[in-house]
């Protein structure tokens, strides 16, 4: 298994040529490659053309960081035509310049809208139909979160659309800080996926659905909005016992083909400090989940 840094803390303070080295010095070597706005920006075709794909390529080789997985956020099962056409053509980008960087992982989120879930699910497939043999082709594999706000949230719903793809070259991320959300079921969802959960993300979060759903109160009451953090580990309410536990049940830590990312996003004033914690944490609850 390979241990990652999701660098997306330090793009306020570290060109994109940087953050290989400052990803060194925080003690990892690896990074998963986040939307940056010199490179692949959210939503939007990748702004890197190929002199600064083997320009970061060869960053990370003097700085000894491997890139373990490439993550865009792009509008693929969006409910509008014309936006998922986009995101197909900026897909297409994505795959050629992870493929240039040798990278053999793409993970991303499913998109599209919670209250359109039939419309975007449909768009998706259609989608995966034109991208899945270009990643065959490259030998990419895609391990998909169902994020907040995807139009599948559910982390055993969101097995059964993947599955609906009769391929074993896309699979599930699982993002530690979005297990209340995914429905609760860490266990049940880590059981289902089997050695299709490829990629996790390590960070902690509050159970939002605590105290009868009033433990975080957003105006007007009944909105839409989803609440969730990147916080590290031991500050918010994730089972850690059981998250690595359950990971440690499908051997994933002693698989070569697997990736943990540390992803903390709410202490940037505090990120080496964060991001070393974070790694020694790992390490020691994943030693502790090997003697049991």
């Amino acid at each position: 298994m390979k241990i990652a840094l999701d660098p997306t803390p330090l793009h306020h303070s570290h060109s994109l040529l940087e953050l290989p080295a400052k990803v060194a010095e925080l003690g990892y070597d690896h990074l998963q490659l986040t939307p940056h706005r010199d490179f692949i920006p959210f939503f939007r075709h990748p702004k890197a053309d190929d002199e600064l794909v083997d320009a970061f390529a060869a960053a990370c080789k003097e700085a000894r960081v491997e890139i373990a997985s490439v993550l865009p956020v792009l509008r693929w099962s969006g409910p509008d035509e014309e936006s998922r056409r986009a995101a197909v053509k900026h897909w297409k980008r994505v795959i050629e310049i992870t493929a240039r960087l040798g990278v053999e992982v793409i993970n991303t989120e499913f998109s599209g809208r919670p209250e359109l879930s039939e419309e975007s699910e449909r768009q998706f497939y259609w989608s995966m139909e034109e991208l899945l043999p270009v990643l065959e082709r490259e030998g990419i594999r895609v391990f998909i979160d169902p994020h907040p706000d995807d139009f599948v949230e559910d982390g055993l719903e969101a097995l059964r659309v993947i599955r609906g793809l009769n391929t074993k070259q896309v699979g599930l991320a699982f993002v530690a800080c979005h297990t209340f959300h995914y429905g609760g079921d860490m266990a049940g969802i880590m059981a289902a996926a089997g050695q299709s959960l490829g990629l996790v993300h390590i960070a902690d979060t509050f159970d939002h659905r605590r105290s009868h759903g009033l433990r975080y109160i957003s105006n007007p009451p009944g909105n839409a909005a989803r609440v969730h953090q990147h916080l590290k580990i031991g500050d918010g309410d994730v089972d850690w016992d059981g998250f690595f536990g359950g990971l440690q049940g499908l051997g994933f830590f002693d698989r070569d083909d697997t990736i943990a990312v540390s992803s903390v996003f709410a202490e940037d004033e505090a990120v080496d400090g964060v991001s070393r914690y974070q790694r020694e944490q790992i390490l020691a609850r994943i030693d502790a989940a090997s003697r049991v």
